[in-house]
């Protein structure tokens, strides 16, 4: 239907894209000068003041309505979201981080319907919810966007703009399903005498489930059954980037329902261990990770988002930066806790190029709430992300910050802080990953010192380690040989 989006400070519809935000189609409008030209980032700041709302008209097919359960599904919304199907609120949401369904049956009808959705100014949002003792934040130059979960480094960074947008920035649709439908699948692999046991832990939607499933390799079957376990002889195994070939095996699992085939889960899979090694040594403790039983030395970098605009990053881009990636010999690409949790295109070639990938959960450089609300929906975020990525070849580590426990000193400064701090990424997450994932590693905060933060966040004897004195205190190059983190 015909989608457009309109704000107060702009009282006419404009042509809306989707996926896309406002900076976007304002600039396809011409109603906006570049964002990266000059000084246009401090001209465009009153985006971020403006509450937002799109509009949709649309006439759903007249199969659609004939089945037994109509989803509306958004599987990202940015950020402060009320939406109206047909005029009656169906929703609210406060999460950029987070797929959201919601069942419509009874309020979709014959011919033209509207779904509308409207976006609260962040910043309006930040100041309804900051306090005078608000804590510590590193890099919003304004102040609170700790308090929303919303990409931080769209506040602004050492190295990006402020250009804080809003919008549906991942697809939005309607699926009508029946009987029963696959919600999500965790994968288990056993490498054991030269074979493979996967074990697959599907969620379905109702009980009563009975399941069929089939591995391929290059459009043979390898292993197929009835159940949840399929047992490969002669596995190919995958490897990272630089010691050996990126097989991909095609998997489907069927959920059969009343005796029919009512929905299939399809992805492409890689054969492999990962494991984060930690054992004491000569000089601490190691930190090292290990693939298919082999320490890999992990050659990487720090992944930001492609693009201040997340929806202009597609396919195309991340190809030609992550093949930058493995051409340059890496093997490790760390998702930075600033962003966003990346689309799957994005997996899907760190899958194929042999690129490891260190998740960071959605948290850097600020201390965040630790009141009961927040820690819920950071709860429901987190399992939302981990039941989406847990199955996922190139997934090496879940780690809960970025640089917070650099730090110590004023994350302990209030130990209702402290409280805080802890909780989330000592309580709330470790849980969530032991239990929707339960074979990654999970890492409180990079770096971190495993021999307790307090004790200094840049340990040579364990742990991981941000060693900024020669970028930052302009200390010569030289005097990285001088440490020898692990």
């Amino acid at each position: 239907g015909v989608t457009g989006v309109q704000t107060c400070a702009l009282p006419i519809w404009i042509p809306a894209q989707v996926p896309g935000c406002v900076h976007t189609d304002l600039l396809r409008a011409k109603l906006i000068p570049d964002p990266f030209w000059g000084d246009n980032e401090r001209r465009l700041q009153w985006i971020e003041e403006e509450d937002w709302t799109y509009s949709a008209a649309f006439i759903p097919d007249a199969a659609l309505l004939e089945r037994e359960r109509i989803d509306l599904v958004a599987e990202g919304l940015d950020t402060l979201a009320v939406l109206r199907l047909n005029g009656r609120v169906i929703a609210r949401t406060e999460s950029m981080f987070q797929g959201w369904r919601w069942p419509v049956n009874g309020l979709l009808k014959k011919g033209r319907n509207e779904l509308t959705i409207a976006f609260t100014s962040p910043l309006d949002a930040i100041r309804a919810r900051k306090k005078p003792d608000h804590f510590h934040e590193w890099n919003d130059p304004v102040g609170g966007a700790s308090l929303i979960r919303k990409e931080q480094c769209s506040f602004g960074w050492d190295w990006g703009p402020r250009l804080v947008s809003s919008g549906i920035w991942l697809p939005i649709f309607l699926q009508g399903w029946d009987a029963n439908r696959i919600e999500s699948v965790h994968l288990r692999q056993d490498h054991k005498g030269g074979r493979v046991r996967l074990k697959i832990a599907p969620v379905a939607s109702r009980p009563g489930a009975s399941w069929r499933t089939r591995l391929s390799l290059r459009g043979k079957v390898v292993a197929e059954g009835e159940g949840l376990e399929l047992l490969v002889e002669q596995p190919e195994l995958w490897w990272p980037n630089g010691h050996g070939k990126q097989p991909l095996y095609d998997i489907s699992l069927e959920l059969i329902q009343g005796g029919v085939v009512v929905d299939t889960w399809k992805k492409r899979i890689g054969l492999r261990t990962i494991v984060l090694d930690r054992h004491p040594d000569a000089a601490g403790e190691s930190f090292q990770f290990v693939v298919n039983g082999r320490a890999i030395f992990a050659k990487g970098a720090n992944w930001i988002p492609a693009h201040s605009f997340i929806t202009e990053a597609n396919r195309a881009l991340y190809d030609d930066l992550l093949t930058s990636a493995a051409e340059a010999h890496m093997n490790m690409i760390r998702i930075w806790g600033g962003g966003i949790y990346e689309k799957e295109e994005f997996f899907d070639l760190c899958d194929e190029k042999g690129l490891l990938v260190w998740q960071d959960f959605m948290f850097a450089c600020a201390l965040y709430s630790g009141d009961a609300a927040f820690l819920k929906g950071v709860r429901e975020e987190a399992e939302y992300q981990v039941r989406r990525l847990s199955w996922r070849t190139c997934l090496a580590l879940w780690c809960g910050n970025n640089e917070i426990e650099q730090m110590a000193t004023a994350l302990s400064a209030k130990p209702k802080w402290k409280k805080a701090y802890e909780d989330l990424f000592y309580g709330v997450l470790p849980k969530v990953v032991a239990r929707w994932d339960g074979t990654t590693a999970y890492w409180p905060s990079s770096p971190h010192n495993p021999e307790g933060y307090e004790k200094g966040h840049n340990s040579e004897r364990a742990g991981d380690a941000h060693f900024w004195d020669v970028w930052y205190s302009r200390k010569p190059v030289q005097t990285y040989e001088e440490k020898l983190f692990r």
